[in-house]
């Protein structure tokens, strides 16, 4: 019988999970960090400031877009959590996606969610900029954004752990702000706050300015476009994997609390928000959670909430330049990546991946003076950063549907099944083909939707190109061998799966 009905893949037979004998990054993310983490990744840019465009195109029907995607994302989290249990020398998705799929999803799988977390990290330079003007207006846009990537490179230089340290603060900003602006909010409610312009704080302002739906169904079509990118970084507890103490017990925890969180930072801060200021009040340019209490004439609370999506901001980009470099790093280990960006620093850190992302984040100071306005900048790069994260969740299905047909086995034995298995899987794909449909409803989005491809097809030429070294091809032959190994077994010895 073969070895692999009975036991994980190991390190040394899968052809995208590492070696022993390569340098291995230090397991320092305790639970406290790896529970924060996966909220401050879900709660960034996108809810703070993404969200004011969101109102003004869906109205109070946003409260439904937020809650259908955050449903549909937690069972792409599920399907993670699953695959990587599995395994313990899976390291994120890459490993996975290559050891299921082939080596062809390794590279664009690991590339795409390194540019994707670029693209975000662009979006929160040019998000921070703009907060910034929020004390000082005729301040140059370049200077916050080049004080930002500074920042940015020193958090990520020392230890996980001070990531991990500084990400548990900055996540614990999020949380306080949010939860402070739910119970004002609700103060506002029940002693009919009025802002002095007519409107009066009340659940009524829910459906009293044009019902819950005042846009109309493509209203509400077109609130998925920039709502989808407030949940990107949902995923980004994966990515820690080989960084986190006692995975079997804290990814089930960090991803199980993900409807609770949905329900809580975005459905219940959202309700609060369009009780206290009628929807057609926001701005799409601006911050929601600023926008309420200026409104309120509350200008000092304006103010210090204004620093709190700053650090929002601050904190979503610290996220992604840590993935970045750790999805760099693994992909040079791969053969995906120059050899360099395969190297640790004494403090096991992958310094020279980390200093190839920061620069590239430099094209969000270019951004800032293209476009008619930051809003405009905004939303083409997060859209374009959707669209590429949606890649990323998409692999990780199909990478499930494959591991369902050629390893039951394992999924018998996990102890953190995916609920709805394999039908989940096709509602949450058909849920995406829906996303897609909705980008081409908007202008600005179906913009970004025709320029996207570019990056696959970038892609596609790069590899063409490194599927004939022989590393690669020793790699693709390795896992034909597997895989045809395993469809043998399965075959052969039917009663390994029972």
């Amino acid at each position: 019988m073969s070895d692999r009905l009975t036991r994980p893949t190991s390190a040394e037979t899968s052809p995208g999970v590492k070696s022993s004998s390569e340098p291995e990054l230090s397991r320092s993310l305790s639970s406290r960090h790896i529970q924060l983490l996966a909220i401050g990744g879900a709660i960034g840019t996108g809810l703070f400031m993404g969200s004011g465009k969101t109102i003004s195109v869906a109205g109070p029907s946003v409260i439904f877009v937020y809650m259908i995607i955050g449903f549909m994302l937690f069972f792409v989290m599920r399907a993670m959590g699953e695959l990587l249990l599995s395994n313990l020398n899976y390291k994120s998705f890459t490993d996975f996606s290559a050891d299921l799929l082939g080596p062809w999803a390794g590279f664009f799988t690991g590339w795409t969610y390194w540019f994707c977390w670029v693209v975000t990290g662009i979006a929160d330079v040019v998000a921070i900029s703009h907060y910034v003007t929020f004390w000082w207006s005729d301040a140059p846009l370049w200077i916050p954004a080049l004080a930002c990537i500074l920042v940015l490179l020193a958090l990520n230089l020392p230890t996980v752990k001070a990531f991990g340290e500084t990400e548990f603060w900055f996540a614990l900003i999020k949380i306080l702000a949010i939860v402070t602006l739910i119970v004002v909010g609700l103060v506002m409610i029940f002693t009919r706050f009025n802002s002095g312009d007519g409107d009066v704080a009340g659940f009524n302002n829910l459906w009293e300015h044009g019902g819950m739906f005042p846009t109309g169904p493509m209203g509400f079509v077109a609130g998925f476009q920039i709502a989808v990118f407030a949940f990107v970084g949902i995923e980004l507890v994966g990515t820690a994997a080989a960084e986190t103490k006692d995975p079997e017990k804290n990814l089930p925890r960090a991803i199980n609390s993900i409807p609770l969180r949905i329900m809580l930072f975005y459905v219940g801060a959202l309700v609060v928000l369009i009780s206290v200021v009628p929807w057609d009040e926001f701005s799409a340019d601006e911050s929601p959670f600023v926008g309420m209490f200026a409104l309120a004439g509350l200008g000092a609370a304006a103010a210090v909430v204004n620093f709190v999506v700053l650090t929002s901001a601050a904190s979503s980009a610290n996220s992604g330049i840590y993935s970045t470099s750790r999805m760099v790093f693994g992909l040079a280990h791969d053969g995906d990546a120059p050899k360099p960006f395969g190297r640790l620093s004494r403090r096991k850190v992958p310094q020279n991946a980390l200093f190839f992302s920061c620069t590239f984040l430099l094209a969000g100071v270019v951004l800032l003076y293209a476009g008619e306005s930051v809003s405009a900048a905004f939303t083409l790069v997060t859209t374009i950063s959707a669209l590429c994260f949606m890649f990323v969740w998409t692999i990780i299905l199909l990478s499930y549907l494959v591991f369902r047909k050629r390893r039951p086995h394992l999924h018998e034995a996990s102890k953190f099944r995916m609920p709805g298995g394999v039908v989940m899987v096709y509602v949450v794909l058909a849920f995406f083909a829906f996303i897609l449909w909705a980008l081409t409803t908007q202008a600005d989005t179906l913009q970004a939707l025709l320029v996207t491809p570019i990056w696959f097809v970038l892609l596609g030429v790069v590899y063409a190109f490194l599927r004939r070294t022989p590393l690669h091809q020793a790699r693709v032959a390795e896992y034909k061998a597997m895989a045809a190994a395993e469809r043998a077994a399965l075959t052969t010895h039917p009663e390994a799966v029972k």
